[in-house]
This record gives structure tokens, sequence and C-alpha cells, in this order.
């Protein structure tokens, strides 16, 4: 039946070409050979490869930058709070090197250099621990000794010995004595 319909059309160079032609044979030239494959695929490997080495070099590179960064940073981490201290010191340079002092300028001088100092600590955060009447906190005051009070026990009485705080960390604890109660 096939022929019959085959002898039914009419042939034409295009369709005789197509009819001879072996599609077995199209598909050996269109599809590239193993060696032709591989070395495909070893350009792809070599292309990863290369960009894996990078990133991999870019990483290392950040990661380089990065501790250079964290020295540098924790190297001149104090810088701005030096400068602001050294203001400080050189008011009570100043006052020293006043030769007609009275007791009365020297303690001017003195409470001057104070605030300054206070405000440096204010700008940086530095605060003070003033626990009195407060209920004794380990993380934040040393206790030196009990003393008789009527206070309820382990409350603190008296600060020898103010304590710091550095961004709510403690720098110093506050010495005190607290009561031994009733």
């Amino acid at each position: 039946m096939e022929n019959a319909m085959e002898q039914n059309q009419p042939t034409t160079p295009d369709t005789e070409a197509s009819i001879e032609s072996n599609p077995a044979s199209e598909a050996n030239e269109v599809m590239p050979s193993p060696e032709e494959l591989l070395q495909a695929a070893e350009r792809r490997a070599q292309e990863h490869y290369d960009a894996w080495m990078y990133a991999k070099a870019e990483s290392e590179n950040i990661r380089r930058r990065a501790s250079e960064d964290v020295s540098k940073a924790q190297k001149f981490a104090v810088e701005r709070f030096s400068n602001e201290v050294l203001a400080v010191k050189d008011s009570l340079e100043a006052g020293l090197a006043v030769e007609t002092a009275t007791v009365e300028s020297f303690k001017s001088g003195m409470e001057l250099t104070l605030k300054q100092l206070s405000s440096v600590f204010e700008k940086f955060n530095i605060l003070e621990i003033n626990p009195v009447g407060e209920k004794l906190d380990p993380h934040k005051h040393q206790a030196i000794s009990m003393v008789p009070s009527e206070l309820p026990a382990n409350t603190v009485v008296s600060v020898m010995q103010k304590g710091y705080t550095l961004n709510d960390r403690v720098l110093r604890p506050a010495l005190v004595l607290v009561s031994q109660g009733q």
C-alpha cells in the first residue's frame, strides 16, 4: 500500500534525496565523537576549576583583610578615649604648674578637672556603680566586711571604693560594706 501511495506522489529531486539519505548516517554526522565530548567536558571542568580557584583566592583575601581590620581595630580602639583623657591630664598638669595656688583655687581646679573626667566617662559609657542601700550583687559588688546595721542582711551599707561598668560590663566591682542583719 505504501508503494501505491509513493507511486501516486510525484517525485522531485528533494524527495528522492530524502529517500536515498540514510537517517543513521545523519545522526552520526550530528553527534560529536567521544573525543570531542571528552574535550568539551575537560574544558568545562577547567572552567569550573578556574572559577573555584578564583573564589577560593577571593575568600582568602577577604579573610585576610578582615583579620587585618580586626587587628587594627584592637590596636587603635582606645585612640578616641586616649585623646579625651589627654585633655584631663593637661588640666592636671596646668593646675600643678600654678606657682601661687591657694587651697581654694587648687580645689576649684580639681573640681573642674573631675567634671572634665566625668564628661569623658559619660561620653564613652563608663558608669559608676554606687550601690548604697541595694542588695549585694556579687557580679557588681565585692564585700569587704559585714557590719552591724538595722538594714536587712546583705544590704550594702557603704561604698569603700566605687565600681565602674563599660557598656554594662563590669570594669571594676564596687568595694562595699554589707549589713549583718539583726
